[in-house]
């Protein structure tokens, strides 16, 4: 299993970069950061410093979608930093949340975002591909190397994860629901004629070590906000079973959201958001992985059971350093002798 860590670019952007600097030193594999340019820094700045300053760690949008830019100016950007500091970007990518609800924008359809991850990737590696009735290359591309990887919830944007998707991005570490979606795009990718097995899979989920439980749930509340209110839109399209709970996806992922009033952006992904308070501690404790350094490991031992190839740790709280020091002293250590002793 790899490790991701999930930043948000607030400023100081310097702040970002050392943040990154020190998960590459703990062994983390990649730096994802939010893409939400109104209420965050621009992240692709930022990964040209980040890049500059570290030796292997990966970046990527965590994730971009294709309303923001045009899909040949995202992929000019991958393509660029590939040049300048090596392959060393990924990019996750879903329909849009905050970077086009802030604006009272809708996420794009599936259609826009199936067309809109084959244009980026082709582009981004080196490869021509038809776009609006051209056909483009970048003339000073090459070998660059881009895997993009789709964040879905919903059944159908599941199914194009698997049908199309280099991996799929789980925004929770529930495991009833991360078996679930998992065997959904593994199903989906089979499908169309494709190996399961080929789909690499990320989990992400806010990650604190510490031994406050309170505290620690207080501090990634906002988790099970921001999961909500994606849900929220699956609920709302699906409907709901005779038993209350959505026909389209587990019954855990949509019975909590039934208190929600109300989500404001100006507060999302930050700790104390005031906008979650209907999230009760169990869902905090499902979709999260919190507590002390063995219970971390008891979890992320059991996703990578599931067939998770990353797990990608949220560090939106009020102990960043220390949870980055004992993932890398321990948790990751351990991580690695379980799926040596697997193999």
């Amino acid at each position: 299993m790899d490790f991701g860590v999930v930043l948000q670019t607030n400023p100081p952007a310097s702040r970002t970069v050392h943040l990154a600097k020190l998960a590459e030193q703990y062994g983390f594999s990649t730096a994802w950061t939010f893409d939400s340019h109104l209420l965050w820094q621009e992240p692709y700045v930022i990964y040209s410093q980040i890049l500059a300053e570290t030796h292997r760690i990966k970046v990527g949008p965590f994730v971009t979608n294709p309303a923001t830019r045009d899909w040949t100016v995202t992929a000019s950007i991958f393509a660029t930093l590939n040049e300048m500091y090596g392959n060393r970007t990924i990019c996750g990518i879903g329909r849009g949340d905050s970077a086009v609800r802030v604006t009272n924008g809708k996420p794009t359809t599936l259609k826009e975002l199936r067309e809109s991850i084959h244009v980026i990737r082709e582009l981004a590696n080196s490869r021509p591909v038809e776009y609006k009735g051209s056909q483009l290359q970048f003339p000073w591309s090459r070998g660059s190397e881009l895997e993009v990887w789709v964040a879905a919830y919903g059944p159908m944007a599941l199914t194009l994860a698997g049908e199309v998707g280099d991996g799929f991005i789980l925004q929770l570490a529930d495991l009833d629901i991360a078996a679930w979606m998992i065997q959904h795009v593994r199903d989906a990718a089979e499908a169309v004629g494709r190996d399961p097995m080929s789909v690499k899979f990320c989990v992400a989920a806010p990650m604190y070590i510490g031994d406050d439980r309170e505290h620690m749930r207080d501090q990634c509340r906002w988790f099970g906000g921001m999961v909500g209110n994606h849900v929220a839109d699956i609920v709302a399209k699906y409907g709901t079973g005779s038993d209350g709970s959505s026909g389209a996806v587990p019954q855990a992922l949509t019975d909590y959201i039934k208190g929600r009033e109300g989500y404001d952006y100006n507060e999302h992904g930050r700790a104390g958001n005031t906008h979650t308070s209907f999230v009760p501690d169990e869902i905090v404790d499902r979709f999260c992985v919190l507590g002390t350094a063995d219970e971390h490991i008891a979890k992320l031992k059991a996703l990578a059971d599931l067939g998770v190839d990353q797990f990608a740790g949220y560090l939106q709280h009020d102990n960043k350093e220390e949870t980055l020091r004992v993932y890398g002293e321990t948790v990751i250590p351990a991580l690695s002798e379980h799926i040596t002793a697997k193999a």
